[in-house]
């Protein structure tokens, strides 16, 4: 008598996990950091803690996130090896907002059915990413959800982890009046406002095969662009110049995420005319008919990390990251005020 009533038989196929692993391998490897400690069991990811001993006093900073929506545009498209890099930049451009050095993360994938191809890409891609934001990726999970997914759905997030000496952590306390604020560019949409994009593209019928003029590509590349990781920017920026604190521009627009980095009594100025948002936030604009408020609150309008620093040091900032192939520009200055980033 058979047994119709297996795993397999429920939608969970071991073997292809398997496969997935080894495919994966190699890419992440790539990542690896020399701290990282092989673990021959497999059930968790070893970091030599050793390490933080060059620290007097190291403070470990962690951080969590998703890609949000941006995962469906991928699966719409057909293209899963960049998706992992936006997360990445998700979790570990918030820590070196408060100065950070990004050591590890983990991953976890759940998905309605394993397919090792699919797979490999997508970790490949968060291997690719923390390999550009100088941590390892230690570790992770795949989970198949059948009859809870549909088995082209998958959805990603992550973990970090990162130490920063506390002498030297970033943050509203050393923002000063005078302080010039400096705008990071960004590499597109980055991983926010997709539940926007996506409602556009419903209702203007926008096809992600369209080539539009304005883009020069097709929109789903174009939708897809990388989150640009600006872990190693940052870092190598606060080595060397008087940079006072970060605000990575995630959800809730620039306004928000640099608000959260001022002290109470102070005041980020901004000028709207001192950069041009890349020509995607205009065709969405153009044909979701957003309004700029709606467009300021929702997306990082091409900024994409924001650096407070010295007035003294501002010049020689823009120039070292622009040596580091990463156009910085003075997007406004701090002054007395109430806690809050706004336009002039």
């Amino acid at each position: 008598m058979s047994n119709r009533n297996t795993y397999e038989a429920a939608g969970v196929d071991i073997e292809a996990g398997e496969r997935a692993v080894a495919l994966m391998k190699d890419k992440v490897a790539r990542s690896r950091r020399p701290e990282v400690v092989d673990d021959v069991s497999g059930f968790a990811g070893l970091f030599d803690a050793s390490a933080l001993l060059r620290y007097q006093r190291p403070l470990l900073a962690s951080s969590t996130d998703g890609v949000g929506t941006k995962v469906m545009i991928a699966q719409q498209y057909g293209k899963h090896d960049t998706i992992g890099i936006d997360l990445v930049g998700m979790v570990l451009d918030d820590l070196v907002v408060c100065g950070a050095e990004p050591l590890f993360m983990t991953d976890y994938i759940a998905c309605g059915k394993v397919v090792p191809e699919r797979i490999a890409e997508i970790v490949g891609g968060v291997a690719e990413g923390c390999r550009l934001a100088g941590a390892a990726l230690v570790g992770g999970e795949t989970a198949e959800h059948p009859g809870a997914m549909g088995p082209d759905e998958y959805d990603l997030a992550g973990a970090g982890t990162g130490v920063v000496e506390a002498a030297d952590m970033l943050g509203p306390s050393k923002v000063a009046a005078g302080d010039v604020v400096l705008g990071l560019a960004s590499s597109g949409i980055h991983s926010n406002g997709y539940s926007l994009v996506r409602h556009v593209l419903r209702e203007s019928s926008l096809s992600l095969d369209a080539v539009l003029p304005e883009l020069g590509r097709p929109l789903g590349e174009e939708l897809l662009e990388p989150t640009r990781i600006y872990s190693l920017d940052c870092l190598e920026l606060a080595r060397k110049v008087e940079v006072h604190a970060y605000a990575h521009v995630t959800g809730g627009g620039l306004e928000g995420n640099l608000s959260r980095s001022l002290p109470g009594h102070l005041d980020a100025l901004l000028d709207r005319s001192s950069w041009t948002p890349p020509a995607i936030f205009g065709v969405l604009a153009g044909h979701g008919e957003i309004a700029q408020r709606d467009m300021d609150r929702t997306f990082n309008l091409g900024v994409g990390m924001v650096a407070l620093v010295a007035p003294e040091s501002a010049d020689e900032a823009i120039r070292l990251l622009a040596g580091r192939g990463l156009d910085a520009w003075v997007l406004g200055e701090v002054v007395p005020g109430d806690g809050e980033a706004r336009y002039r």
